[in-house]
């Protein structure tokens, strides 16, 4: 009986290790980012982040819940997240896109906003890469993290080439993130890169 005590506390203890250990408020994977998943809803957003403070860009008049586009700022000032809905009137719609300013969320191979090109070609496959009018846009192999990089950084050849296709090969190893997304759309709104 003892023995099934003991065994039950110490099968306890390792669950809520366990546990602790899964809840990483700051970890990006697939589907999920911290307490965040692809199914939050923007009215969930209130609970999720109660000691923090939660900026509506966009305020509706008398809306219930948070609607439209937040930002996310801790108690000190410090600006975590902006993350956009995919219905901005409707508080039941799930995140589409967060861009992270906060060098404490990162992916399981440690990618984040201060990271650079070198770290994303050490980790990941690169599926593409957009050319946009001031930067470009670099989308992961089975990852919902997406990258933008200023064109400043890039070789002046392809600068200021609107219609140029950019090779990663082109993008410098140092080059910085200008912004570091995570992109939650549904397969049928998606556009394939």
């Amino acid at each position: 009986m003892k023995k099934t005590i003991i065994l039950g506390a110490v099968a306890a203890v390792l669950t809520f290790v366990q546990c602790g250990e899964d809840s990483n408020p700051y970890l990006i994977e697939n589907g999920r980012m911290g307490s965040i998943t692809r199914d939050t809803q923007m009215k969930q957003l209130d609970s999720i982040f109660a000691n923090d403070s939660i900026v509506k860009l966009n305020p509706i008049p008398n809306a219930l819940g948070t609607q439209g586009e937040v930002e996310i700022y801790e108690k000190n000032g410090n600006k975590l997240l902006l993350i956009s809905p995919e219905d901005e009137s409707d508080p039941d719609s799930e995140i589409s896109n967060i861009q992270i300013f906060d060098e404490r969320y990162e992916t399981v191979s440690g990618l984040n906003i201060n990271s650079t090109f070198a770290d994303i070609k050490a980790n990941y496959e690169i599926e593409a890469v957009e050319n946009a009018i001031n930067s470009v846009v670099i989308f992961l192999k089975n990852s919902e993290v997406y990258i933008t990089i200023d064109k400043k950084q890039l070789p002046e050849s392809i600068r200021y080439n609107f219609n140029a296709k950019v090779e990663a090969s082109q993008i410098p190893e140092t080059a910085t993130f200008k912004y570091f997304m995570v992109g939650w759309y549904e397969l049928d709104d998606a556009e394939t890169p």
